[in-house]
């Protein structure tokens, strides 16, 4: 049976023809993949790399390079603090702490509910807004505190 469906296999043969080579298509193919299932597994990453002609090492070694692709099933609400050194001077540390009490998880695991998953990240680019987090991909700070972002997001 095969891990991915129809159409991301076909969105994923389209790519691949699309660039000058098979392998330049590796990152939008696991974009696909991961906008239609949530997250990559292990057997979607095997299965790109198949059809890219791509080693599955090489697959994986793009796929956990970047923090951004999830190799394992997420909240439905992505929260990713910024534990750099100015988000981390600027009270980023204190938030992921707060963030991470107040939802009774740790760094990098999800909510029973499967509603939040909080992970520590080293740098989201986002000096300028410390603290910084970004919330499924949307830049938000500087961020007051844990409270305000969750109450923000409707918690």
């Amino acid at each position: 049976m095969s891990a991915l469906s129809e159409a991301v296999r076909a969105r994923v043969g389209l790519l691949a023809v699309r660039f000058p080579t098979k392998r330049a298509a590796l990152l939008p193919a696991l974009w696909a993949v991961q906008e239609t299932e949530g997250w990559i597994s292990g057997e979607a990453l095997a299965e790109v790399a198949a059809i890219l002609d791509v080693a599955p090492a090489d697959a994986e070694g793009v796929a956990s390079f970047y923090f951004l692709f999830a190799r394992r099933p997420t909240g439905r609400r992505v929260i990713d603090v910024c534990d750099n050194v100015v988000c981390g001077a600027s009270g980023g540390a204190r938030l992921l702490a707060d963030l991470c009490a107040r939802l009774g998880i740790a760094p990098g695991e999800t909510t029973a509910d499967g509603r939040f998953t909080v992970r520590r990240q080293e740098c989201i680019a986002a000096c300028h807004q410390a603290p910084a987090v970004q919330v499924d991909l949307e830049y938000r700070g500087p961020v007051a505190s844990a409270d305000a972002l969750l109450a923000e997001l409707g918690e």
